[in-house]
Parts: structure tokens; C-alpha cells; sequence
């Protein structure tokens, strides 16, 4: 049975007791938050930003939603910013949905790769990895690569999946993060956002025939200013074995040149969920901007 969204997930014994999302975490000793910055843990995606400092009390922790929506920019970048999170609430029965905005068509380092093709193993890749973090439909809107823009046509397409999915939560890229080179993770924030948006209010896009839908929360990873952890303690290798599944970008993305090379990828996650984790004295955890206002 689905927790529902408006309700705290009971606490496991094994695991530390958090505060709500709607309580700011007090910066007590057994809880420091730190002010350095670790060394980067070799993953393209989610690593705290230089210049990262505390700007006030951070949340631990969201009541398990029943319906959650991430939007990557393109197939792996779900899995990156917030695949300890999706399978976290997806074991506690939230369902899962997500929303890849572009095709992968330019994910590869071979000049003369065939493209189509590896649109289409990117596809069964997404569809694998979805499935390792606990299902979920996967929804492709095939923009090229590269090519993402932030206009009224995406975001009316953006709008359209949120307001028939329905979710109590939506996560995606920070469109704020400063000096984020890859042009679609910047257009994939502002659509997220402004997709959101256009959802709530039923005067963006009627001819839609969907009625309108506010979600309660939007998590943006990658955050330039993080204000929220979710605690990830059990999750790393679910994590990891979701980015495996992403075989076409083992040499590219993930870093890893062979199937032997499998720890090095799950020490890099290890790393990284550790390094947000000492936000908040959490052993391992992922790093959002919570906008609850919406």
C-alpha cells in the first residue's frame, strides 16, 4: 500500500531518525554541516558546486509521495541526479515516472557512429535502468541532443506529462547552477519549472483538455544552492547497477572502460552520496534545492 504524500514514512530500526521536510534540521553537534568541499567523485552530474556554503537549515527527508515525475535532459541523467531517491520511495510504493526530454542521438565519441541506432539502444537503456530503480512508465519526447530548447512548444509538452501523470513530486535539473555547460541541462531546468507552472494554472494551454495539477514539491538537483537532503543510506549500489544499465555510455559518462571497472563506478557513487550526506551527518544522501512554494 502507498504511503500517502501528506504522511511521514514510518522510520525503519535501521536506519537514523530524520527530520521532517517541513522542520528545519537544527545544526547540532551530531549533526555538523560542513563548509568543505570534498574532491570530486568523478561522476559527470551532482557534484556539490566550489562555491558551496550553508545558507541556512537544511531539510532531511520528504513523506514518501504517492506519485513521483523526474525530468532528465537525456537518457542516465535521472539515474545521476536523483537514482538513490527514486528507488528509496519506489521501495516504500511511491510510483515512479519518468521523462526524458531528448534523444541521446550525440551520446558517443565515435565520428561516424550510427545515430539511429544508438537512439534506440538508449532507449532500452533508459527503459533497464527505470526498471532497476522499481518501474515505472518512461516517457520519451526525442528533442535532439543538443538541440533542447526552452520554448512555448516544449513547455507545452512538459505541461502536458505533468498534468496527466499527477505527481506529488517533481525533480529535474537546477537551471541555476552556475557555469553548467551542457546547453539541454540548462533548457531541461527552465522546462521543468516552466512546465510546472503552465500545470497548476489552467489558463496555460487549454486545448490540452487536461485539467490542471500544483504538485506539492519540485527537488532540483545538481542544486547550486542545496536546502535539502534525501537520505540515500542502503541505495548506493541500487544506484550504481542503474547506471550500469546504461551501457553505451560506460566510456563516456560513467568513466569506466570495462566490466571489471564496476567498482570504480560504484566507489565514484559512493563518493559523491557520501559527500552530500555530510551536508546534514547523514552516512550518504542526495543533494536538492527543495522549492516548496509552487
Amino acid at each position: 500500500m502507498p504511503h500517502r504524500s501528506d504522511q511521514p514514512v514510518p522510520h525503519r530500526s535501521d536506519q537514523p531518525v530524520t527530520h521532517r521536510s517541513d522542520q528545519p534540521m537544527p545544526h547540532r553537534s551530531d549533526r555538523p554541516v560542513t563548509h568543505r568541499i570534498p574532491e570530486p567523485s568523478g561522476l559527470p552530474v551532482g557534484d556539490l558546486p566550489t562555491h558551496w556554503h550553508p545558507q541556512g537549515p537544511l531539510t532531511v527527508d520528504l513523506p514518501v509521495p504517492q506519485v513521483a515525475l523526474a525530468i532528465g535532459a537525456h537518457p542516465d541523467d535521472v539515474e545521476l541526479g536523483c537514482g538513490a531517491t527514486l528507488a528509496k520511495w519506489a521501495a516504500a510504493g511511491c510510483r515512479l515516472h519518468h521523462l526524458v526530454l531528448t534523444d541521446g542521438s550525440k551520446g558517443t565519441w565515435e565520428v561516424d557512429a550510427d545515430r539511429a541506432a544508438l537512439v534506440a539502444t538508449r532507449r532500452r537503456e533508459q527503459q533497464a535502468a527505470a526498471g532497476i530503480l522499481g518501474g515505472g512508465e518512461v516517457t520519451f519526447l526525442d528533442w535532439a541532443d543538443g538541440e533542447l530548447p526552452s520554448d512555448l512548444p516544449a513547455r507545452r509538452q512538459v505541461c502536458a506529462v505533468i498534468r496527466q501523470v499527477q505527481p506529488d513530486v517533481v525533480l529535474g535539473h537546477d537551471p541555476w547552477r552556475r557555469y553548467r555547460l551542457h546547453p539541454d541541462h540548462r533548457h531541461a531546468g527552465w522546462l521543468t519549472l516552466d512546465g510546472v507552472v503552465a500545470a497548476r494554472d489552467p489558463q496555460f494551454f487549454p486545448e490540452l483538455g487536461l485539467a490542471s495539477h500544483r504538485p506539492r514539491r519540485l527537488l532540483l538537483w545538481e542544486a547550486d544552492v542545496a536546502n535539502h537532503l534525501e537520505d540515500a543510506a542502503g541505495f548506493e549500489r541500487v544506484k550504481t547497477d542503474a547506471l550500469l544499465a546504461h551501457r553505451s555510455q560506460h566510456g563516456t559518462t560513467m568513466g569506466i572502460a570495462s566490466a571489471d571497472q564496476v567498482a570504480t563506478l560504484e566507489a565514484k557513487v559512493r563518493r559523491q552520496l557520501a559527500a552530500h550526506g555530510a551536508l546534514g551527518g547523514l552516512h550518504a544522501a542526495e543533494a536538492f534545492h527543495c522549492i516548496a512554494d509552487l
